[in-house]
């Protein structure tokens, strides 16, 4: 079970991997590092510019505490120079508690201003590697899309990229579909051609069934214009039934009544 389940989980951490890697665009990725090492420098100014109000705030006190010792210094010796040993010794022993609170700041003013210089040197390293990492950045984003587009190009004259291909695939079945559509056709036609199929309309008729109808069509005419000679020149019976015997079928519909009518004559 534990095996199944780290098969599992890797097979997840692998297919997760894959999208992620589809839906990773560099150029965003490089905008985002480019971004943090921003935050980053401007916290490192920040930092500089703390330390620097720490340092300017000890350098007054240290002014200060300065005049007040001078001050002190002069006030003792005035109590001297007037024959006030015990006041002029007053103002020596709080000088000298002065000057021991200027030493102590002395020391952190020297911390301070070392710090202020080691961040400051910092700052400016930090930001040279983010204005060059800026100028590799739109460097490889250049590239990048460059590629990309050359890509896509190439993709699209190739016809291997989806919409290409779409387009390709449509064309090519509206192609399969005429071609279908010109063979059913033409199959159709020369199967009316050949008789093989009936022409519901009796508009469509072939070659031979043309030539048969307009060599019947002639004989009709031939036949009937004997008759009506005949019948004019008086001619026998026996003509008469020698024409319409040609006839065939036709001879059966016409009236018998007409032969007696010419012998009346």
């Amino acid at each position: 079970m534990s095996g199944v389940m780290k098969r599992m989980g890797m097979i997840f951490r692998a297919k997760a991997n894959k999208a992620l890697d589809r839906a990773e665009d560099p150029r965003e990725t490089l905008d985002y590092s480019y971004q943090k090492q921003l935050e980053l420098l401007q916290k490192v100014r920040r930092g500089v510019a703390d330390v620097a109000t720490s340092r300017k705030r000890l350098e007054l006190q240290l002014n200060q505490l300065q005049k007040q010792s001078s001050t002190l210094e002069d006030q003792g010796r005035k109590a001297l120079a007037l024959g006030r040993e015990d006041l002029a010794r007053e103002a020596l022993s709080r000088r000298a508690a002065l000057q021991q609170q200027v030493s102590d700041l002395e020391v952190q003013h020297q911390t301070l201003q070392g710090e202020e210089e080691k961040l400051t040197l910092a700052a400016q390293r930090l930001q040279a590697k983010v204005d060059a990492f800026r100028t590799k950045k739109e460097t490889i984003k250049a590239t990048y899309t460059a590629a990309e587009a050359q890509t896509r190009i190439g993709e699209a004259f190739s016809g291997i990229s989806e919409e290409m291909g779409d387009v390709g695939m449509a064309i090519q079945r509206a192609e399969d579909k005429t071609a279908t559509l010109q063979a059913r056709a033409g199959a159709i036609d020369e199967l009316l051609a050949s008789g093989a199929l009936d022409d519901s309309s009796g508009l469509h008729k072939d070659d031979i069934q043309s030539e048969l109808d307009r060599l019947s069509g002639g004989t009709d005419v031939e036949l009937e214009l004997q008759r009506m000679k005949a019948e004019l020149a008086g001619g026998s019976g026996s003509s008469q039934q020698a024409i319409e015997g040609g006839q065939g079928n036709r001879g059966q519909q016409a009236q018998p009544q007409d032969t007696p009518r010419f012998d009346k004559q």
